[in-house]
């Protein structure tokens, strides 16, 4: 005799409760997309709108923007949201592409560890950029270093 389990007999055992870290992603994707919109364009305008536009962007404009704090955490945010929205669409991609095992927890360990040193990486040379290096000659400095 075969037995027909009702169609209302769930086909998995509820999720739990609790945190739900899936959610909190989403809504990390959607509010990061939305701050990255206005750090991005807020970013173009001032670097190819403000002044002499593209042209005027070389080693000297990056060391004079990156001299006020105000730029330094406008391109800090704006690095860290890209990199950790980046990657959560990639761990999205992951899920949805693999089977849960060892190869998803290989390409996720990866992309951790790829998130977190370009996340370290771009922090240091954003907050450590020193656009005029003691003992440099002059000639090799721009023009508004002390020592040029």
């Amino acid at each position: 005799m075969t037995v027909i389990e009702s169609p209302r007999t769930p086909a998995r055992p509820a999720p739990r409760r609790g945190r739900n870290l899936e959610k909190w992603g989403w809504i990390y994707m959607r509010a990061s997309g939305v701050a990255l919109v206005v750090l991005v364009f807020g970013h173009l305008f001032v670097n190819l709108m403000v002044g002499e536009g593209v042209k005027a962007i070389d080693f000297g404009f990056v060391g004079g923007k990156w001299a006020d704090p105000f730029w330094q955490w406008w391109d800090v945010l704006m690095l860290w949201l890209a990199l950790i929205h980046g990657a959560n669409g990639m761990r999205t991609i992951v899920n949805d592409y693999t089977s849960p095992g060892a190869v998803q927890r290989i390409l996720k360990g990866a992309l951790l560890v790829a998130a977190v040193v370009l996340l370290v990486l771009g922090t240091l040379v954003v907050f450590t950029f020193d656009p005029c290096p003691a003992g440099s000659p002059a000639e090799l400095l721009p023009s508004f270093c002390p020592a040029a």
